[in-house]
């Protein structure tokens, strides 16, 4: 057995025979196991620990397992070699600190070498870390990571990457899928599979595993850098440096503190504590070390209460505090804890972590002069941010302050990346994409939801203040938005938020946003609730307007990185997300009902979303929006 020199932590033992019994394996098992997956772009996830425990610490895997992990590996590899024709492709492999991890490694490892791979093995890092090192790194042709992202502890699975650092789309996902799905059945492909990984030699594996450290401290030192290189947002180095000397001073001056509560996951031996210290940041690191978990992975509801604790105990003592992160097991996103006026814990919703994001990002823009305006405020470049279809109505209203698009695409990391480089494409400016539903952000160049540059996007707006007749973000966003009342020279993060347009939405992890259904005819309940909606709201025309002030409709799609505007107007097997927009009499759009049905689960998640504080509107739009997906599917 080997064991990692930075975590003590078992890497595996490369002498390991993984199929000591090869043989063909019962046709209705694997139908089983195919069940019991999820096979989707956003990756390839189920409960890997050999006990089938969701919570389960057991670190090992079973043969169907091995064979799901070898044959993704086995694909990808003769992909690869497709896209990189004449070369041996060189794939990063990487691991979120759960306990079936190694194991997986060990079969992913022997795999890739067994169908011609070069292999880097970094271990336990965080995705955004492995991500950034392949896009990096020129030599680096892919990446495979292990992780079930926010998922209890026994989940586990598979992502998928080429040289760009990005998660693969629909187009070259699908197919992968699909012939795994047909290769499981097929006998002969699963015998060669485990007799190839078996005669990969002890050496190679043992080779691999010698050069852990070496790539690990590469991957950090690139993650640091291309870290600089996003938070800063300038393609000129001699800009990025002297832009980054100037927030370094600035915190200097200000003086910040940061809980870190990294609940065990991948980002406690990622560049997190080094990264801001360099920058002068003060950091409190808490249960920093792989597999130190305290409470479930997900980082909402309860297990935000050790950072709310921890942050206003230390921020009592020491006034620089001013807020905790807690990521989730792959690092790639962390919702975040400020402090109100009492100098009490005040949890940021999602969609507020988001909200305060984006709108921090623009100010930055402007700030830094890469967003121009002529002498009568209309913004000279195009500009655009995009977000998935649940996200809140307020990003619409924050960008609009600064004269920026918004545009929108079916839910996943996948779909906004994707849609976000066409826009680039086509000529916009576009610095901050995300899933406002889910939390956090991704602030390109990166492709992925990252916790540091959600803080720095806070830190940004805490240090980058006004001074010497040159308006800082919090002044810029309050001029921009006719909200000069709203701005103060003393301020903290709480002021900011009680800046924002007002709205109220449901959360994406309450038990209210997940509705149970009968039907798994995603075409015909939509249809079917088209018909509800339309009787619905011309018995409700005078109740909606009174009570919500709302006029008028529209229905909008979302497939993909597409919207398609209309009632009917879908294509395909119609499993994308659904949502119907209300707009006052002025024609100002309020609110939205939402809805998206799983590929996996007879469940359609839900959420309503409407301007202003009164949450017992939010309440009524979602009972409405629910009660009419039981009428639809009922018909």
């Amino acid at each position: 057995m080997v064991f990692d020199e930075k975590t003590g932590l078992a890497i595996g033992d490369p002498k390991e025979v993984i199929f000591p019994d090869v043989k063909p394996i019962r046709r209705e098992e694997k139908e089983e196991f195919l069940k019991n997956s999820i096979f989707s772009v956003s990756g390839w996830r189920r409960v890997f620990a050999a006990d089938g425990g969701e919570q389960s610490s057991n670190p090992e895997i079973n043969i169907l397992e091995k064979i799901m992990v070898g044959g993704a590996a086995r694909l990808f590899a003769k992909f690869a070699g497709k896209i990189y024709k004449g070369k041996k492709p060189s794939i990063v492999i990487g691991l979120d600190s759960r306990y079936t991890g190694p194991q997986i490694g060990l079969v992913m490892i022997r795999a890739f070498l067994a169908y011609g791979c070069d292999v880097r093995y970094i271990f336990i890092a965080s995705a955004p870390e492995i991500m950034a090192y392949t896009k990096t790194l020129r030599y680096i042709d892919g990446f495979m990571y292990v992780s079930a992202s926010h998922n209890p502890i026994g989940h586990n699975g598979l992502k998928f990457g080429f040289d760009d650092g990005a998660v693969l789309g629909k187009k070259d996902a699908q197919p992968l899928i699909d012939e795994f799905k047909n290769r499981l059945l097929d006998d002969t492909w699963i015998i060669t599979l485990m007799n190839d990984i078996n005669a990969v030699p002890s050496s190679a594996v043992e080779k691999v595993f010698s050069e852990i450290s070496n790539y690990k401290h590469g991957a950090l030192k690139k993650y640091t850098a291309f870290t600089n290189h996003v938070i800063i947002g300038i393609d000129n180095p001699a800009l990025e440096q002297e832009m980054m000397y100037n927030i370094r001073k600035k915190i200097d001056k200000r003086k910040i503190g940061v809980v870190a509560e990294m609940n065990g996951s991948a980002r406690a031996v990622s560049i997190d504590v080094d990264f801001f210290t360099s920058l002068g940041i003060e950091v409190t690191a808490l249960n920093d070390k792989p597999r130190q978990f305290v409470h479930r992975i997900v980082p909402e509801g309860k297990s935000l209460d050790l950072a709310c604790k921890e942050l206003q105990r230390i921020a009592a003592e020491n006034k620089n505090y001013k807020l905790a992160y807690v990521p989730d097991c792959d690092g790639d996103r962390g919702n975040i804890v400020i402090l109100d006026d009492e100098g009490k814990s005040y949890v940021l919703q999602a969609q507020e972590v988001f909200a305060l994001s984006v709108l921090s990002e623009m100010a930055y823009l402007v700030y830094s002069g890469i967003l121009k305006y002529d002498d009568g405020g209309k913004l000279i470049n195009k500009a655009a941010v995009v977000v998935n279809g649940p996200t809140s109505g307020r990003i619409e209203q924050i960008a609009s302050a600064f004269g920026v698009e918004v545009f929108r695409a079916e839910v996943g990391e996948v779909n906004v990346v994707s849609l976000a480089l066409q826009k680039k494409k086509e000529g916009y400016i576009v610095r901050i994409v995300g899933e406002g539903s889910n939390g956090g952000n991704i602030t390109l160049p990166s492709t992925v939801r990252d916790p540091i540059n959600t803080v720095f996007a806070f830190v940004k707006m805490l240090v980058l203040t006004s001074e010497d007749a040159k308006p800082g973000l919090f002044e810029i966003w309050c001029a921009k938005s006719g909200r000069k009342n709203k701005y103060k020279e003393q301020f903290e993060l709480i002021d900011v938020i009680k800046s924002m347009p007002e709205y109220v939405t449901t959360s994406a992890f309450e038990d209210k946003a997940v509705v149970s259904i009968k039907t798994d005819n995603h075409i015909v309940l939509k249809e079917n609730y088209e018909k509800v909606l339309i009787r619905q709201l011309a018995e409700r025309k005078e109740e909606l307007n009174s009570k919500l002030g709302i006029i008028s409709y529209r229905v909008v799609n979302y497939e993909g990185v597409i919207t398609r505007e209309g009632i009917g107007n879908r294509t395909g097997d119609q499993r994308g997300g659904f949502k119907v927009l209300f707009s006052d009499r002025k024609g100002r759009e309020i609110g939205f009902i939402w809805m998206r049905g799983s590929g996996t689960e007879p469940v359609f998640r839900v959420l309503a979303d409407i301007q202003g504080s009164d949450e017992s509107l939010e309440k009524y739009l979602l009972n409405w929006h629910v009660n009419m997906i039981k009428e639809a599917d009922n018909m």
